[in-house]
């Protein structure tokens, strides 16, 4: 009985080793993963990816789940600058290139507030995350984003590896 169990139970964690294994190198739509500094994170986001997602943005939302977030894609490498206008809650903007390599980091973002965030030139991706989540996980410029939105062509962290 107890060469049974251990089998059981050997059995049992290489299914659970090979599924981690499996999900570890393919990106969700509604999933985006975040590394550097030693440490990493995955976020369920909403995709903004039109003009009018991108405007609408989170405003008027007056929670956001603490692993959530949204990602604004834009269809090539621009200046971005964000406001807060109708925005509820007080939010991180984490502004990335095209390759994912995040660029700029503007914490806590206060609510309502009509002066522009300036995320830079060549920016192609921005993920707004609850305020003060950023410094918390080390989110700093230089880390990677992995999201199939990214050019996997391109991307610093793509999604097969």
């Amino acid at each position: 009985m107890g060469s049974r169990v251990t089998s059981g139970v050997l059995s049992g964690a290489l299914l659970v080793l090979s599924a981690i294994t499996a999900w570890g190198g393919e990106c969700q739509p509604d999933v985006l993963e975040w590394r550097g500094g030693g440490g990493s994170a995955r976020f369920n986001v909403e995709i903004a990816d039109t003009s009018e997602a991108r405007s609408r943005g989170l405003m008027y939302r007056e929670s956001l789940p603490r692993s959530a977030g949204m990602l604004f894609v834009y269809p090539e490498p621009q200046h971005a600058s964000f406001w807060m206008r109708n925005t509820l809650i007080p939010l991180d903007m984490i502004f990335a290139d095209a390759t994912g390599r995040v660029t700029v980091v503007h914490s806590n973002a206060v609510p309502g507030d009509e002066t522009p965030i300036d995320g830079g030139e060549g920016v192609q991706f921005v993920l707004e995350i609850n305020g003060g989540l950023a410094a918390r996980m080390g989110i700093v410029p230089g880390g990677e984003l992995r999201h199939p939105s990214i050019d996997q062509a391109l991307a610093a962290w793509p999604c097969a590896e």
